[in-house]
């Protein structure tokens, strides 16, 4: 006879791992396929790719080319060289000198291109990474070539360098009195915090000092309230530096409290909707230009497989059943506008796609040319204890924030924020920046280049529409034609609202005399049945040959 008591410890052990083994399996469901879903996949793959460098031989000719082909790539590389030594000299020199001292130049630097070409492209071609000026749209290096500045500076660049400086000089002069006391607040944070409510449409602001920061104590307070433990984020998308927000490759440790799940699909929906470990979800608006991708960058342009493009309706919609699935069941929905800001809209990503979160980061431009990241959220999400168990609560604090200087720019910005004339600017922006996006276009077109550009507004990356190993060259073509560029290359430009037409017309000739001189150098040129796949599975083999057998 079956003892009842073991029996009926048998069921519930029995339904217990049932249930868990199929809340893995549609954690699983959940996943993107690609190796930017599977983090702890991407770090075993990333382990076991073995590094090696091409030789100058098959520097020019990796995609194996026609000798004629060849020689011009050589010709080629070697005007541009010459170019770069004569024209970019005190620039390189110092960085060349920095680079010693300053890992991130040692790390921008062999990260530009693919790996393989990476060594002998910076032994012959000599980058600066030093400039002294900015006006306007431009930036001057130390040789006094100026650039139309494409990088934006990481985001921050939403209104001209010009505006920045006088954010700077104008809300140091607000606080000089004050100076570097902190502890205590300027009265300029009381104002800084009203405008930020009213721009968020939440209660409470805190301040922090960069993004990063802003983010760790969105997701700390969201576990402080919920009681849960884990962290919804998409594939590629970049939410700061920090461990459970960036659980992939460049990150030493293995993901522990993060779920990485798939953008815009309904499966993601359904774990929200039955896990109950989910403390928050993680947002960053810009993945709407390439869902479930990294943000584009030139060390892994391989191939032309590069895609990106926004589906504004789609995108909206789909933030809308985040919203809902996370008010049914508790969680939070933190939109991380460090990146996108102000750029899409006054009231930020939440205006432009229609959506209210429960906690907003901001970093970036609203420091006015300074260093910052704030967060702003409901009330009850925002308390660091609790009244009925005083020692239990939420730790966050940070020497320098709410700096007076970062808070002074910060007013000035605000202020302008909420003038007409930034209300004049934001009308039409969409329009505005989409006419801009076809004129580049057409203009590539016309050129019979294999060149594309897709872009959110201001934000824009280059796409490639031919199969090409080399389609990494293109941006020191565009450098040399005087457009200033961010060490990830084609991957993303920035423009500044202030461009005007003739600026941006300007823009566009650069790109076109830029790409005229890519073709001429043969580094487009097309191999008869050459196809992305094909190029891929060329490099896997090289890959697979030289982590084995010790050779490409």
């Amino acid at each position: 006879m079956i003892d009842p008591l073991l029996f009926t410890t048998a069921t519930v052990a029995g339904l217990y791992t049932a249930t868990r083994a199929y809340q893995r399996i549609q954690l699983s469901l959940a996943k993107h396929p690609s190796l930017t879903g599977h983090t702890r996949m991407a770090k075993r793959v990333a382990r076991m790719i073995p590094g090696y460098a091409y030789d100058e031989s098959r520097f020019f000719d990796s995609d194996e080319a026609p000798l004629e082909i060849v020689a011009r790539r050589r010709k080629a590389f070697a005007e541009l060289c010459t170019y770069y030594d004569t024209h970019y000299t005190h620039s390189a020199a110092l960085t060349a000198q920095a680079r010693e001292g300053i890992s991130d130049l040692q790390f921008t630097g062999a990260y530009r291109v693919p790996f393989q070409y990476s060594a002998y492209l910076r032994r012959h071609l000599r980058l600066g990474s030093f400039v002294r000026a900015s006006s306007g749209v431009e930036v001057e290096d130390l040789d006094g070539n100026r650039f139309l500045d494409l990088t934006g500076s990481y985001g921050v660049n939403l209104l001209g360098y010009d505006f920045y400086k006088e954010c700077i000089a104008a809300g140091a002069a607000q606080v000089q009195a004050l100076g570097p006391v902190l502890g205590q607040y300027h009265p300029t944070v009381a104002d800084n915090v009203q405008a930020l409510r009213r721009i968020s449409g939440l209660d409470e602001v805190s301040f922090h000092m960069s993004g990063t920061e802003a983010v760790m104590q969105a997701v700390r307070l969201a576990r402080y309230h919920t009681g849960r433990t884990h962290v919804v984020r998409f594939p590629g998308a970049y939410n700061g530096w920090w461990e459970d927000v960036q659980p992939g490759p460049g990150n030493p440790l293995a993901p522990r409290h993060t779920y990485t799940l798939r953008d815009m699909h309904p499966r993601t929906l359904h774990v929200l909707a039955t896990r109950k470990d989910i403390a928050c979800v993680v947002v960053n608006p810009l993945q709407a230009l390439h869902p479930n991708a990294g943000a584009p960058g030139d060390s892994s342009l391989i191939d032309s497989s590069r895609r990106a493009g926004v589906d504004h309706e789609a995108y909206a919609r789909w933030l809308s059943q985040l919203r809902e699935v996370c008010t049914a069941r508790g969680i939070v929905l933190i939109l991380d506008e460090v990146f996108v800001g102000f750029r899409l809209a006054r009231g930020g990503a939440q205006e432009y796609f229609g959506v209210r979160a429960d906690l907003v980061t901001y970093g970036k431009t609203l420091g006015g040319g300074l260093p910052v990241g704030v967060l702003c959220g409901r009330a009850d999400l925002m308390k660091r204890y609790r009244e009925e168990r005083p020692v239990d609560i939420c730790f966050a604090r940070g020497t320098f924030n709410a700096h007076p200087y970062v808070m002074g720019a910060m007013n000035v910005f605000l202020k302008h924020l909420e003038s007409p004339t930034m209300q004049a600017l934001y009308d039409g922006l969409d329009e505005r920046w989409g006419r801009r996006l076809a004129r580049m276009n057409d203009a590539m077109a016309a050129a019979n280049l294999p060149v594309r550009v897709a872009g959110l507004s201001s934000i824009w990356t280059i796409l490639y529409n031919e199969p090409s190993r080399y389609n990494w060259m293109f941006q020191f073509y565009l450098r040399r034609h005087g457009l200033g560029l961010s060490w990830v290359g084609s991957g993303r430009l920035i423009f500044s609202l202030n461009y005007d037409d003739v600026q941006f017309d300007e823009v566009v000739r650069r790109f076109v005399a830029a790409g005229l001189a890519m073709r001429e150098g043969g580094w487009w040129h097309a191999q008869a049945g050459a196809s992305n796949r094909q190029i891929r599975r060329s490099v896997l083999r090289e890959m697979m040959a030289r982590r084995f057998f010790g050779r490409a």
